[in-house]
C-alpha cells in the first residue's frame, strides 16, 4: 500500500472508531463520554444536578485523559530517537486497551451504576485509549482532520461550502480535495456512531468487540505502507 493510500485510509479508520467508541461507551457507561472530554463536562453537570449516576467517571475523565496525553507525547519522543514505527507502538497500545475494555464490559456489564468499580475501571481504560488516538492522531498526522472532534470540522465543511457557492473578494475557493476529506471524516464519525447504537441494542456489551477489530485494521494498513522517515 502506498504512503498516499495509508494516510487516506487510517484517518478515516481512526474516525470511525472514535465515533464507535464514543457512542459505545456512552450507552453503556452512564452518559460517559470517552474518545473526548467536552462533554463529560456537561454531563457530569447534569449528574450533579439530576442526581444520576456516573459522576464520579466523568470527573475523572480529564484528568485521566491529559495525564494519557502527556505520557503518550512522551513515549513517542522517546520512541521516535530509536524507531520510526512510534506511530504504530503507540496505536498497538491503544488496541491494547481497546481489548482490554471490550473484555471488562462484557464481563461486567452492563453497568446500572456509572459510579460503581467495575464501570470506572471500564471507562478509565477506554479514556486511556482514545487519549492516546487523539494524542497520536496531533501529532503524527497533524493535516488530517480530527478524528474525534467534529464541531470545529463541521464548522469548517460549511465555511468552505459558503466560499464555493460565492468567491467575493477571498480570491479563490477553497479546494475541493480539503473540503471531501473533511466531509468523508464527519461522515465516517458518523457511521461509527450509528453501528455503536445499532449493535448495543442487539448485543448490549458485546458489541466492545468491534472496535479493537478498526483498531487492528487501521494498524495493518499502517505497517503495509512504506516506513515514515525518522
Amino acid at each position: 500500500m502506498s504512503q498516499f493510500e495509508s494516510r487516506n485510509v487510517v484517518p478515516l479508520l481512526l474516525s470511525v472508531n472514535a465515533g464507535y467508541v464514543d457512542t459505545a461507551g456512552f450507552l453503556a457507561l452512564q452518559g460517559l463520554f470517552t474518545a473526548h472530554v467536552t462533554g463529560n463536562f456537561v454531563t457530569f453537570g447534569a449528574a450533579l444536578a439530576l442526581g444520576t449516576s456516573g459522576a464520579t467517571a466523568k470527573l475523572l475523565a480529564l484528568p485521566v485523559f491529559c495525564l494519557v496525553v502527556i505520557a503518550t507525547r512522551l513515549a513517542g519522543t522517546l520512541l521516535s530517537r530509536r524507531w520510526s514505527r512510534a506511530f504504530e507502538v503507540l496505536i498497538g497500545v491503544k488496541l491494547v486497551l481497546l481489548v482490554l475494555g471490550a473484555v471488562l464490559a462484557i464481563h461486567f456489564g452492563p453497568f446500572h451504576d456509572g459510579d460503581s468499580r467495575e464501570a470506572i475501571i471500564t471507562g478509565m481504560v477506554l479514556v486511556a485509549a482514545m487519549a492516546i488516538q487523539n494524542a497520536v492522531h496531533r501529532i503524527h498526522l497533524p493535516s488530517s482532520p480530527p478524528s474525534t472532534l467534529m464541531t470545529g470540522t463541521t464548522t469548517q465543511v460549511m465555511i468552505d461550502l459558503a466560499d464555493r457557492i460565492y468567491v467575493g473578494d477571498k480570491g479563490q475557493a477553497p479546494p475541493p480535495a480539503r473540503l471531501m476529506q473533511m466531509a468523508i471524516n464527519v461522515l465516517a464519525f458518523a457511521l461509527g456512531c450509528g453501528a455503536a447504537a445499532l449493535l448495543f441494542m442487539r448485543r448490549g456489551g458485546w458489541c466492545f468487540v468491534v472496535p479493537p477489530v478498526i483498531a487492528a485494521l487501521a494498524l495493518g494498513v499502517r505497517l503495509a505502507g512504506p516506513e515514515p522517515a525518522r
